[in-house]
């Protein structure tokens, strides 16, 4: 049995049909879930990370577990992990979590739980994800129009599909040995907002119009969702990024052996969203 943490986002979902589809048993957890979000006999268990205790039943019977960096007790859930018996975990925590651990601390604290769990482990440190494209969906499909800051600085985001095609690998033991690696997950190239605008214009037939945000516009925007720090810290990713995050990692080719999608791949997908 494997269970899927977080079985409903953008990873999760994907993760639990690729897993299904193999011959996997799975248990996918979420806060909101029912049968009808999952394949047909996977199992649905309604679970909340912030409740560690609440977890219990869901990891009943499992071998490994798909884990996100959620609620506030990594420790707790990594314990509840182990008295049910699982054996590996597999972390999908962020790249800010090795690049600026003092920004990503909550991330960096998960990591840390897991690394010393006494498990098996493997961490999966995605980079930004295509998928927060769809930010611009309503704006896209009402005004044509999509706005973000720091329009031509490029970061290589990659998509989600990777990142759970790159789970399934690593919870099903295929390719090379994943027990205690740390992967960075990448698309295969940086790109733009400005640039990932054109890419959905493409998908979709039409022109969309580009508006670069100032900072102070994209922080008020940023901190109705997220904690003041976090906001700081990301839009320091996002207008002045490292080397390091603005290079592409090896790593989803080598664990899928084949190149990262791009995102224009992600966007032709889904460009159903944006219509």
């Amino acid at each position: 049995m494997i269970v899927v943490t977080g079985a409903t986002g953008n990873v999760g979902r994907t993760l639990v049909r690729l897993l299904s589809g193999a011959g996997e048993r799975v248990t996918g957890v979420a806060r909101r879930i029912t049968e009808a979000d999952v394949p047909p006999g996977v199992r649905a268990v309604a679970a909340d990370l912030g409740e560690a205790e609440g977890l219990r039943p869901a990891l009943e019977g499992a071998e490994a577990v798909f884990l996100l960096v959620a609620g506030e007790d990594p420790q707790g859930i990594v314990g509840a992990a182990k008295a049910a018996g699982v054996r590996r975990l597999v972390l999908l925590s962020s790249q800010g979590a090795g690049t600026r651990p003092q920004v990503y601390g909550h991330a960096a604290g998960f990591e840390a739980a897991v690394r010393e769990s006494g498990l098996e482990w493997t961490i999966l440190r995605s980079g930004g994800l295509a998928s927060n494209a769809f930010a611009w969906a309503e704006p896209v499909r009402v005004h044509r129009t999509a706005a973000a800051p720091f329009g031509d600085v490029g970061l290589p985001f990659v998509d989600p599909d990777d990142v759970a095609a790159v789970g399934a690998a690593v919870l099903r033991g295929e390719g090379p040995g994943h027990a205690g690696a740390t992967y960075t997950l990448t698309g295969p190239a940086p790109t733009t907002p400005r640039e990932r605008a054109d890419a959905l214009a493409a998908a979709l037939g039409e022109p969309i119009r580009f508006v670069e945000q100032t900072r102070e516009e994209a922080e008020a925007q940023m901190a109705a969702f997220m904690p003041l720090p976090v906001v700081t810290g990301t839009l320091a990713l996002l207008g002045a990024p490292m080397p390091e995050e603005q290079q592409v990692s090896p790593d989803v080719e080598r664990v899928l052996g084949r190149a990262p999608r791009t995102f224009a791949q992600w966007a032709a997908r889904n460009v159903g969203a944006f219509r």
